[in-house]
């Protein structure tokens, strides 16, 4: 049986602890009980961990074996702020696919009422991709960056391929595009109704290669999970 994995909130030397909510759902709804056996992962890796202690706002465990731990591909997703169910259900899928990075980006048909509310959800964001990271076993939640606006995204992308969906079955489909692009690579998914003609323009000028993922027009957050899986498959 796989056992499940915990993302540490606090860890030294071979002893590591679950505290607040995190600790809780562990102690009270899991009822976990001292010498259970978890994977714990910390900063420095993966461990064999056994808790040692439990109360309703603190589990520790001692630190035993290290566990394997594959690398994580590479994978920023540029996602701009749409309607906050789905975008907040594509953040979620594409965390357990493997992104290592999501950026939200203020785009031009960004509904002016959510791109004002969304520097409000980053910390409900972040909960949500380290929930879906331990549940995906994961060693460590993808990075939710601060907003940007689309011109000042490049200043905050890592070096390597970037790839902008376009909605037109006449581009060069994601999958060729990936081909022999080994590396980081830079996503970006525009918002419901697609991006502006003069962000279009930017993305031509500053270098990013435009592709298509078929002949349907996907909703964002479909787009943003089809797109983040077979980028993470071509890297693995």
């Amino acid at each position: 049986m796989t056992r499940r994995r915990w993302i540490a909130d606090e860890g030294s030397g071979d002893t590591a602890a679950l505290v607040g909510e995190h600790a809780a759902h562990l102690a009270r709804v899991l009822r976990a009980e001292v010498g259970q056996q978890f994977d714990i992962a910390t900063g420095a890796g993966v461990r064999l961990g056994t808790i040692i202690s439990i109360s309703d706002d603190r589990v520790e465990f001692a630190l035993g074996l290290s566990r394997e731990v594959k690398a994580t591909p590479q994978v920023t997703l540029a996602l701009a702020i749409f309607k906050f169910d789905r975008m907040e259900w594509a953040i979620e899928k594409c965390t357990e696919i493997g992104v290592a990075r999501i950026i939200p980006v203020i785009a031009r048909r960004s509904d002016a009422h959510l791109a004002g509310a969304a520097v409000k959800r980053l910390e409900r964001w972040r909960r949500i991709v380290h929930q879906a990271a331990e549940q995906s076993r994961r060693s460590a939640p993808p990075e939710i960056a601060s907003l940007v606006k689309l011109k000042d995204l490049a200043g905050v992308l890592p070096a390597g391929t970037r790839i902008v969906l376009a909605e037109s079955e006449e581009k060069t489909r994601l999958g060729e595009v990936l081909q022999f692009r080994p590396g980081e690579i830079a996503l970006a998914v525009g918002p419901e109704g697609g991006w502006a003609d003069d962000e279009r323009a930017w993305f031509r000028e500053s270098g990013w290669l435009a592709a298509s993922l078929g002949l349907t027009i996907l909703r964002a957050e479909t787009a943003a999970i089809v797109a983040t899986a077979l980028a993470i498959e071509t890297l693995q």
